[in-house]
């Protein structure tokens, strides 16, 4: 079974008053195994952030279900959902999302105290997490006083200390340097490798080149995905921007002349 399914998923939003209709997505479905590491392109409005939405239950679909484990996040009452959030859901955002009155520890902590873990094991669950991540040293610091890769850094760890199924990142090097975002991409990678899935939300072609997976969505619906396979990094960069002129040109019909 897929640790994630995605069934004719179908988003319409509506104006206040009815009078108009915008079709955020159409009937998307696809699936991500356990363990996978899959990225989600697409130019502004093709319903990237929509889709992303749905599957962390921060939104309902018109139609369609998203299935994590088997379970429909969408049948979930609203009392229960943010626990099934929290339990089996990692977040890590383009603006980090942390709290500034807080440390970048406690920030880390912050789920498990909503989840009512003691501490002892919070300490335990955080050593290894920051020792991988480089930030074992500026725990107790406060994310004004660290630059925006240890900010990112301490999110990634803040979505890993729960032990999620599924890590969402929505443009997790967005707002970091070149030299940074290397970095990170390649913590991503490392973290995928011991068997965390991950299904990230890019602009960036190198980005989704660290992934195993490419998604390309268009008008609402999937148009058409790459495997990494046995691609070097430089064959999986060109293959993923051609796609992108194609999807942008529009020189090739839905699934025409692209190989994957």
């Amino acid at each position: 079974m897929s640790l994630l399914e995605v069934v004719n998923l179908k988003k319409v939003y509506s104006t206040r008053f009815g009078g108009h209709q915008v079709q955020a997505l159409r009937s998307v479905s696809f699936q991500v195994e356990q363990g996978e590491f899959t990225a989600i392109m697409g130019e502004s409005g093709s319903g990237k952030t929509t889709l992303l939405n749905l599957i962390a239950a921060l939104d309902r679909p018109t139609s369609g279900e998203v299935l994590l484990n088997g379970s429909n996040l969408h049948a979930i009452s609203e009392r229960e959902i943010s626990s099934f959030r929290r339990d089996n859901l990692g977040f890590v955002f383009q603006d980090f999302n942390l709290l500034d009155t807080f440390s970048l520890e406690d920030n880390i902590y912050l789920p498990l105290v909503l989840a009512g873990k003691h501490f002892a094991e919070m300490q335990e669950r955080l050593r290894p997490l920051a020792s991988q991540l480089g930030i074992s040293r500026i725990l107790k610091k406060f994310p004004y006083e660290v630059s925006g890769g240890e900010k990112q850094r301490a999110a990634i760890a803040r979505a890993l200390i729960t032990k999620p199924q599924l890590v969402l990142a929505d443009e997790p090097t967005g707002a970091l340097d070149s030299r940074t975002s290397d970095s990170l991409l390649h913590l991503f990678s490392e973290v995928n490798a011991q068997g965390q899935t991950i299904l990230m939300v890019t602009h960036s072609v190198k980005a989704a080149c660290h992934a195993r997976r490419v998604l390309f969505i268009k008008d609402g619906e999937v148009f058409h995905e790459l495997h990494r396979g046995s691609l070097s990094p430089g064959e999986m960069y060109q293959r993923i921007a051609d796609t992108l002129t194609m999807i942008t040109t529009g020189n090739a019909g839905r699934e025409g002349g692209l190989h994957g």
